[in-house]
């Protein structure tokens, strides 16, 4: 199968996320506040996961809506930092 052209990828940003069991309280979160089409636009991804900490991956339009999600959101998942790569976020994030 041919690969896409870079132009016809999906534009991805990465959040930091602190909290609580995060893998089932983002996913949550995020169908609660923006249902189940906004979850598929988002294009939820989890890169990494630990104990308390996470990286996910979102689809770039739908990162306003993935923040707002997680702050309405009744435990506390605070997002630290943003970032359009890997490399950067984690660099710079821990």
């Amino acid at each position: 199968m041919k690969s896409l052209k870079p132009s016809m990828r999906e534009n991805k940003r990465y959040l930091f996320v602190k909290g609580s069991n995060l893998k089932e309280n983002i996913e949550k979160a995020i169908l609660d506040f923006i249902g189940t089409l906004g979850m598929s636009k988002a294009g939820l991804e989890f890169i990494k996961t630990d104990k308390d900490s996470a990286i996910i991956g979102i689809n770039r339009e739908s990162l306003n809506h993935v923040r707002a999600s997680l702050c309405v959101f009744p435990e506390k998942i605070e997002v630290v930092r943003v970032s359009g790569t890997l490399r950067a976020l984690r660099e710079r994030g821990r």
